[in-house]
């Protein structure tokens, strides 16, 4: 009888006890999420005396926490008690019908028996108890194994299993009728796109905001799937491709350079194999970032704090560059890389992107128009389309969308 009440206790509970870790799992999630936002967004809370309201956000989540975990606390409590009170009841009923019989003569039980019987009986329900008692240190084991499952099962939204791999990139890209519209929007953000970019060329794309310079990108990326059209990378069908594989051609210096907690050397060298120290310094010097770094106490292995708070924009930008340089890669995405820049560190990272461009396909977004004079060809996006399209000269010659762009930043110095 132990062992099938044990069972109809572990089966009865199992939902209630699932549900209540799940809910106490999310809310621990939502209170980290909220940890870190907050973290994240210090210096504008403080600039616009926001404390309260940051405290009150993460007050609200880590009551949330405390509620689900006392919901819990009193589940894994009834466990406990009824699992006790369960087999005590069974024990004392089990020594009471022993009783009973070695009395009226029923079995042939000594009084001596019953004591044995009730010795075993009284090991067996305190194992059984004990087992019970695990019940919710299981759950919430099952609960964690059940959110990293969920992460690993996730499907991969680019869909690369089975698909080609690139070996080698030229970095010829073509957009034939590409469009593109966000779940929920009711026009495109890029409509009808035809555009060739030969292998070697640098292209610059303007636009006011919203015009679809960053969808763009992102298209090119693979981030996001055109909804209409191909795009060709290399005279193939990006569909096609392994992206995972197409990337290791690809390097991106985005606006804000991204840097993790680590030394300057871990930064560079970050997803390659056995880079050598040479290789690291030449890159550096390519981005003339060689200079700031061994004027540091531990040179490449000086550490660059979370997201690289211990360095300036500038030298963070010219890291991100030289991170770049050291995966020598075929086609180069830079996102307005050089505008949040002082003068000085700008003319560097200047340098640096000149460097980095040089024989490579280049696309660039940018909003000042003095980035990108020297581009090969310039192309106007205005609500998703390509309203022109040459070189900065050709532009200006056009006294079109460009040339108004050049002027209001002109008259703006």
């Amino acid at each position: 009888l132990a062992v099938p009440i044990a069972i109809g206790i572990r089966y009865g509970l199992r939902k209630r006890s699932r549900s209540r870790n799940e809910l106490f799992r999310r809310e621990v999630e939502v209170l980290s999420a909220r940890v870190g936002e907050m973290a994240s967004l210090m210096p504008v809370t403080r600039a616009h005396g926001l404390e309260r309201t940051a405290v009150t956000r993460v007050a609200t989540g880590a009551d949330g926490v405390r509620r689900a975990g006392l919901n819990l606390d009193m589940l894994n409590g009834h466990v406990a008690s009824i699992s006790w009170v369960a087999m005590q009841l069974l024990g004392v009923g089990c020594l009471v019908l022993a009783a009973v019989f070695a009395l009226t003569g029923f079995l042939p039980i000594t009084p001596g028996e019953v004591v044995l019987l009730s010795t075993y009986f009284t090991l067996l329900t305190q194992g059984l108890t004990q087992l019970l008692m695990l019940i919710p240190v299981g759950a919430r084991g099952l609960e964690s194994v059940r959110s990293i499952a969920e992460v690993m099962q996730e499907p991969d939204l680019e869909m690369n299993e089975g698909k080609r791999p690139v070996d080698a990139v030229r970095g010829e890209i073509t957009l034939a009728q590409v469009s593109h519209r966000y779940p929920g929007a009711d026009e495109d953000s890029l409509h009808e796109i035809d555009l060739r970019i030969p292998a070697g060329q640098t292209v610059a794309f303007v636009g006011s905001s919203g015009s679809g310079k960053s969808t763009m990108l992102n298209l090119v990326l693979g981030f996001l799937r055109p909804t209409g059209g191909r795009i060709l990378l290399d005279d193939v069908d990006m569909q096609e491709l392994d992206l995972r594989t197409a990337r290791r051609f690809v390097s991106v210096v985005p606006q804000e350079s991204v840097l993790f907690e680590g030394t300057i050397r871990e930064n560079i060298g970050y997803g390659l194999d056995d880079v050598s120290e040479e290789l690291i310094l030449q890159a550096l010097a390519d981005a003339n970032a060689l200079e700031f770094v061994q004027a540091q106490t531990h040179g490449l292995d000086t550490l660059v704090g979370e997201r690289g708070a211990r360095l300036s924009g500038g030298q963070r930008q010219r890291l991100a560059i030289a991170r770049a340089l050291i995966r020598d890669p075929r086609i180069l995405l830079l996102d307005e890389a050089t505008s949040a820049l002082d003068p000085e560190s700008e003319q560097l990272v200047k340098e640096a992107l000149g460097r980095l461009m040089a024989g490579r396909t280049t696309l660039i977004v940018a909003h000042r128009l003095s980035t990108i004079r020297q581009a090969d060809r310039i192309v106007v996006l205005e609500r998703g389309r390509i309203v022109e399209q040459g070189n900065h000269t050709e532009l200006l010659d056009l006294e079109g969308r460009y040339a108004d762009l050049h002027l209001t930043q002109a008259g703006s110095i």
